[in-house]
């Protein structure tokens, strides 16, 4: 099928010297949000050994490209490329990125800006993007920012993610395992920490592999330290830890255990104190004071057959009450109101140089690490909605490996409600989320799309790729085809903290502060022989003794 004819001026445009500023081709058609541009083959084949990366690359597949509109450039990214032997050229689907404007003299782009405000028409001439006008596009305004690596495919343009936009509207970390997450996590993270020595931060941890990497910067809090009172559960939470029927039976012992808990909670001296007090409030009660009223109750019964569900709740109780691994959260019987100082430690107020605390949950009983996580959740976003009148402490929630949390299954549970919750309201509260998964497809997907950044590493599953190009928005599409073929340690980074889409390879981190999540080299470990017998003694006896 025959094309429109090549304008002579294309057709003898090829690069001579000044290759930089030569057209290598033209506008064919125009839509809305993308456009066809004709390439000349020659024209670009010219450009492959130019000194400048950006105009080498120029014509291929995620490159940048500028056409002249008025006194404005408009800049594109190449999203698909198709040959096309009437014309000797290639066709190309390209999206816009954003217009700059052009220096009279010199031709250069500068103070470049999202969106389109005048689009080219059919036949206007397309030239390569380089190097310096890269450097302006991607040029970080005064906006407060973080520089994590450089442009693809360039070695000196920095790309920044500028912090107000990301945090203020969450953001997701993805990728397949083995591409280098956790360090890119870790990368970012230490740079907000350097930019906000005084900043909030809680990084949920469920692998124990963040504590080698902020050692020296943050707080670590594992089943040793944590101290986190049973007493700050709302009642869905104890329903969760304590209840073991479902169905009609489940509801039965619910209404048993409000009523008990109530009481328990009336109880004590803060519980007396407060007027109307309900089940949900976070008063430290006696786990002997929650069981002797269940007793009573159960004395109160006609039938043996209706005091089963009081034996049930009694039964679990005493279970958690004696099983060391609950320790961190169920210990001894000296309750105190230690719930400030909880607070305190956990959100870093003050920080006192530590922006960060690392919550390690890889020791925590995996019936409850699910419970754990949504009071650590639940807190944050309860802490931010009762201090609205004071002066404000926005607070960063780090998820890490969070489609174990916010399935997609629809099974919902109380760390999915509010993880949920945050990410559709977190933003008027002042509480962040961040968002760290391997396998974003089993992420529900209400809760990716509430995040505005999205940082996308290689994603090796066909599923994954689909759901992360659903959550991103239009522009980025030429970019997204590049996940699969992405090296280690590279991304693309689109949405509200970057100024357009981009292509990013992360700086690398120092040793001290990678997280402990390398491979195993089999090659080599295989090789050690020798002192067996103790490697399986000792591990049968932390085993036994369930790390304690």
């Amino acid at each position: 099928m025959n094309m429109m004819p090549m304008p002579a001026a294309f057709a003898n445009a090829l690069p001579m010297g000044g290759a930089a500023m030569a057209p290598i081709g033209v506008v064919i058609a125009i839509t809305g949000a993308s456009s066809t541009l004709l390439f000349q083959r020659t024209a670009v084949a010219a450009l492959a050994q130019d000194g400048d990366p950006m105009i080498a690359a120029a014509g291929t597949l995620g490159s940048q490209i500028k056409m002249r509109v008025g006194g404005q450039w408009l800049v594109a990214n190449v999203r698909s490329l198709t040959l096309d032997l009437d014309n000797d050229g290639v066709r190309a689907e390209i999206d816009f990125l954003g217009e700059g404007d052009e220096e009279r003299l010199t031709g250069k782009l500068y103070n470049f800006r999202r969106g389109v405000t005048r689009y080219p028409l059919p036949g206007c001439e397309v030239y390569p993007v380089a190097t310096a006008d890269l450097k302006q596009i991607y040029a970080a305004d005064d906006r407060a920012h973080i520089a994590i690596g450089n442009v693809y495919p360039t070695r000196d343009v920095r790309a920044a993610l500028y912090i107000d936009a990301m945090l203020g509207k969450h953001f997701a970390l993805v990728g397949s395992t083995g591409t280098g997450k956790s360090t890119s996590a870790a990368l970012i993270l230490h740079r907000i920490c350097e930019l906000a020595p005084e900043g909030h931060i809680v990084m949920i941890d469920p692998h124990g592999e963040y504590a080698a990497a902020f050692r020296n910067t943050g707080a670590i809090y594992d089943v040793t330290n944590l101290q986190m009172p049973y007493w700050l559960m709302n009642f869905e939470e104890h329903c969760e830890v304590f209840l073991t029927t479902t169905g009609q039976e489940r509801q039965i012992d619910s209404d048993i255990l409000a009523k008990c808990l109530l009481m328990a909670k009336a109880k004590s001296r803060l519980g007396q104190e407060i007027a109307k007090l309900t089940v949900d409030a976070p008063i430290p009660y006696l786990l002997s004071d929650l069981t002797s009223l269940i007793n009573l109750e159960m004395g109160k019964m006609d039938r043996a057959g209706d005091t089963a569900p009081y034996l049930r709740l009694k039964t679990k109780i005493d279970e958690v009450k004696a099983d060391p691994r609950y320790g961190f959260m169920f210990s001894g019987m000296l309750v105190a109101d230690t719930m400030a100082a909880f607070l305190s430690r956990i959100f870093r107020l003050p920080g006192d140089g530590k922006p960060i605390s690392i919550v390690d949950v890889s020791g925590v009983p995996s019936e409850i690490t699910s419970v754990v996580v949504a009071v650590l959740s639940r807190m944050t976003f309860d802490f931010a909605i009762w201090s609205r009148n004071e002066p404000e402490r926005p607070i960063l929630l780090v998820c890490e490996e969070a489609h174990r949390y916010i399935p997609s299954n629809g099974e919902t549970s109380s760390v999915g409600r509010i993880l949920s919750r945050i990410a559709k309201e977190g933003r008027k509260y002042g509480v962040s989320l961040g968002l760290i998964t391997q396998r974003p497809s089993d992420l529900e997907e209400g809760v990716l799309s509430q995040c505005g950044t999205i940082i996308a590493m290689r994603l090796n599953n066909e599923r994954d790729q689909a759901f992360v190009r659903a959550a991103m928005p239009e522009g980025a599409r030429g970019f997204l085809d590049a996940i699969p073929a992405l090296r280690n340690r590279e991304c693309i980074v689109c949405g509200e903290g970057v100024a357009v889409p981009i292509r990013v390879s992360f700086d690398a981190l120092e040793e001290g502060k990678r997280p402990a999540s390398g491979d195993p080299l089999f090659s080599q470990l295989w090789r050690n022989v020798g002192g067996e017998d103790q490697i399986i003694a000792r591990t049968v006896q932390r085993w036994r003794a369930q790390g304690k």
